[in-house]
């Protein structure tokens, strides 16, 4: 077994190891009322616009996400940067270049890290950290964190999280030509991060859209060898609507963060079948660190 299967296995505990690290320090993180940024590369940047738009939504104060490259030139009361190695170039630059009354935080998976010196605080999810460059568990158990950070109530995400686990995939994917996902709200963020993993670990042709967008041009792609996965709630016509273009569709109707453990192990499974290592993906690694220039993280 791969080391990143062994990882998505993992996810219901850590869930639930991530909820009770908030409950020990539940200050860490910005307060409700106040204007806050969280930067991310890569994974990391999907789990922070989830974040971004469940705290937004949630009425507990204005929120921007973005990849550090690309940060608005904004004030914000504080700023979280979430990186799995703590290492990325870009978010050390963001943080170092920051104002100096402006509060940093970061949410890594690296104790002793060089982020930890350019930050005030800073939640350490070490138990979460992976050994396979694919970014899988890192980030769901940080998006818990931060989750459980909003009010929401981790168990029994982590409850559905073994049910799907254990549960058999949706599909075969040796046939798929294409995926496309979709999603609403934070759903929409977690929908390119599921796309993200298809295209990292297997190498297949992915595409993620808002799910009112996707028929605004992206659909007419679509045809009998695609495959459209939801990650929450569509329109209610959209099934009728994909049905037409022959195209499979897949909706699951649970929470997104557990229906993206289904599409890891699809990843995963499709990787192996085109004789791909899953867990070393062409042409990645675990940190991007630049001499000069801009650069990501898996």
């Amino acid at each position: 077994m791969s080391h990143v299967a062994e990882e998505i296995i993992t996810q219901p505990q850590l869930w639930r190891r991530a909820a009770a690290l908030h409950a020990d320090q539940p200050k860490t993180l910005p307060p409700a009322g106040t204007r806050v940024a969280i930067a991310g590369a890569g994974t990391s940047l999907y789990m922070a616009e989830a974040f971004a738009t469940l705290r937004e939504r949630s009425g507990q104060g204005e929120t921007d996400a973005f990849t550090p490259s690309e940060a608005l030139p904004r004030r914000y009361d504080a700023v979280i940067a979430l990186s799995r190695s703590g290492t990325t170039t870009e978010v050390l630059r963001y943080l170092a270049d920051l104002p100096t009354d402006t509060r940093k935080l970061a949410i890594t998976g690296t104790p002793g890290s060089p982020i930890l010196d350019l930050v005030d605080d800073a939640v350490v999810l070490d138990f979460a950290d992976e050994i396979s460059v694919v970014q899988t568990r890192f980030a769901t158990t940080a998006l818990a964190f931060l989750r459980a950070h909003l009010g929401d109530a981790i168990e029994p995400l982590a409850e559905a999280a073994e049910t799907v686990v254990a549960a058999p995939l949706p599909l075969d994917p040796s046939g798929v030509r294409q995926f496309v996902f979709l999603g609403t709200g934070f759903g929409a963020a977690i929908a390119r991060e599921a796309a993200l993993k298809l295209r990292e670990a297997a190498g297949a042709w992915t595409e993620a859209y808002p799910a009112t967008e996707f028929r605004h041009g992206p659909i007419s792609a679509v045809e009998s060898e695609s495959v459209v996965w939801t990650l929450n709630d569509v329109p209610r016509d959209m099934q009728e609507v994909i049905a037409a273009t022959g195209a499979r569709f897949i909706d699951e109707h649970r929470d997104p963060m557990v229906e993206l453990i289904m599409v890891q192990r699809t990843a995963v499974q499709l990787a192996t079948l085109r004789g791909r290592d899953p867990d070393h993906p062409r042409h990645l690694s675990r940190s991007v660190i630049l001499t000069d220039g801009g650069g990501g993280e898996p």
